[in-house]
């Protein structure tokens, strides 16, 4: 690589961290390097892929794109529920509501059928009981 490209693709990482961090505070202690024993290229390659070139695009904020997560989740079914709930949460500090999560889960009963939803707004109440707690 060269040093023009090394330092743009230095900035895009860190753009990326940023973002992971504005998704989820607690990675901000996060260990990228962990992953290089298991996958050596593995955190460079996340990073670019889902903050650099997915999630740091302009043309939709980190609250629309939560919600759009919140539907492909809900769509999957029931064998997503961990993801479910840490984007149900990080929709919240990006500044969704209550009903516009709920929304987001209704609008999915057309593709992923009654279950899928009421699994979903299910693990969405449960979730907002867990932040209500302080958990």
């Amino acid at each position: 690589m060269n040093d023009a490209f090394n330092r743009m693709f230095q900035q895009m990482l860190q753009q990326g961290q940023e973002m992971a961090r504005s998704f989820n505070p607690a990675l901000e202690q996060v260990d990228t390097k962990a992953f290089e024993k298991l996958i050596p290229t593995m955190p460079a390659d996340v990073m670019e892929m889902w903050f650099g070139k997915t999630f740091n695009r302009e043309g939709l904020d980190a609250k629309t794109r939560l919600l759009l997560t919140i539907g492909a989740i809900t769509v999957q079914g029931a064998m997503a529920e961990p993801q479910l709930r840490m984007t149900i949460r990080q929709a919240i500090e990006a500044g969704a509501t209550k009903r516009e999560i709920a929304e987001t889960i209704y609008q999915m009963s057309m593709f992923a059928g009654l279950p899928a939803m009421q699994k979903a707004l299910e693990i969405a109440a449960s979730s907002y009981d867990d932040e209500e707690d302080g958990a």
